[in-house]
């Protein structure tokens, strides 16, 4: 990712992708995406010409990249924030998509009154990972309410998925493997079934990994994949891992088992 222009706007930077042809407008000081989007959006299992929901979108970044990737799907994202949702439509209108992506600002803990219910084909969430009262909150207070449960808990993120998602259709969530139990017990309360998980290590010599993807279908029956490894980085420089380098190249699945060929460091 790359500042590639600047703007008259003091307080947002516009950061381009795929070598510059996906666009994303940021709030210099407040919440910016980082890797973990990246890995969620090319982990999730896209149908032809399905519609999906990205609860808690941020600047649409997840979106995006699903937009980009595939030509034949519908995108909507729900964000409480309105600053937020501001960039979102932004970067729709900036990157020419809105024809497939339209942005609702709302709460997720009431997903009722903005959303159909059963209405989505996948459902994808970056959830605030911190809980009310651990560790330091930022002062940023865009950032604040992204990365902590100011507004909403992993349990209301995890109900309005099931609100949003059609019986016997996935939803994927990016989470601190460190996490990885209270997660599965959320998805397991609301009756979903968990059928895939992938560790996220930040190198290959790591004793434990720094994220996990979770993939659960609505109302599933058993049997659940876990993964191969996933690293980030190659070396103690911090340079990206072949595997990572592919996915910002936008190659379409590659982490959602369709190249599975991908998901491993190989150097």
């Amino acid at each position: 990712m790359a500042d590639i222009r600047d703007q008259d706007e003091e307080h947002i930077t516009v950061d381009g992708l795929f070598d510059g042809q996906l666009i994303c407008h940021q709030h210099r000081h407040g919440y910016r995406f980082s890797v973990d989007a990246v890995l969620l959006a090319h982990f999730c299992p896209v149908c032809a010409g399905g519609s999906i929901l990205d609860l808690g979108c941020g600047s649409g970044i997840i979106g995006l990249i699903l937009l980009f990737c595939y030509q034949d799907i519908l995108v909507t994202g729900l964000e409480i924030q309105a600053g937020l949702a501001g960039l979102a439509k932004k970067n729709i209108q900036a990157n020419h998509w809105a024809d497939r992506m339209n942005i609702v600002q709302g709460d997720a803990r009431q997903p009722g009154r903005f959303l159909a219910a059963e209405s989505f084909d996948l459902v994808v969430c970056n959830p605030p990972y911190r809980a009310t009262g651990s560790g330091r909150i930022n002062r940023a207070d865009e950032a604040a309410i992204a990365r902590h449960e100011l507004k909403a808990t992993l349990d209301d993120m995890v109900s309005a998925a099931f609100f949003a998602v059609r019986n016997r259709c996935p939803v994927c969530f990016v989470y601190p493997a460190g996490g990885l139990a209270r997660l599965l017990t959320a998805l397991e309360q609301k009756n979903f079934a968990v059928k895939r998980v992938q560790p996220v290590y930040s190198y290959i010599s790591s004793d434990q990994a720094s994220l996990v993807l979770v993939e659960a279908v609505k109302n599933g029956g058993p049997g659940c994949l876990l993964t191969a490894p996933f690293y980030l980085y190659a070396g103690s420089d911090r340079a990206y891992s072949p595997a990572m380098r592919t996915l910002y190249t936008g190659a379409r699945g590659s982490l959602s088992g369709m190249d599975p060929g991908l998901n491993t460091n190989t150097e």
